[in-house]
């Protein structure tokens, strides 16, 4: 979705050289057109067509993909929990006092705003 987000609209060759352009070497023509069949089927990209080539282009949002993947983290992976997001992030990322005091600060005011 990165690519399609960046290129707006474009053929399989296309994300195929982005791809190169990233440095992650060529891969393999079927392997990248099936991946953007599965993100067809799940509604994140359309095409249009030019006889048997098609042009993909994306259907959801950066912000919009990343709410539903979010979501799904939390329900997936955190038993739908803020609390063991927030624990699994401060573990993990070795959080130093200021990095938390930033997060509540955005947090406490995030919700000062809905309150109003």
């Amino acid at each position: 979705m990165q690519i399609f987000w960046k290129i707006e609209k474009g053929f399989v060759k296309d994300v195929i050289e982005q791809i190169e352009k990233n440095g992650e070497g060529r891969p393999p023509y079927n392997t990248i057109s099936s991946i953007v069949r599965i993100l067809e089927n799940k509604k994140f990209v359309g095409y249009k067509a030019y006889g048997k080539t098609y042009e993909y282009f994306p259907l959801i949002s950066k912000q919009d993909y990343r709410k539903l993947k979010f979501k799904n983290m939390r329900k997936n992976y955190f038993d739908n929990s803020y609390e063991r997001i927030v624990s699994f992030i401060a573990e993990e990322e070795n959080l130093n006092a200021q990095e938390i005091k930033d997060i509540i600060k955005i947090i406490t005011s995030k919700k000062s705003k809905t309150n109003d």
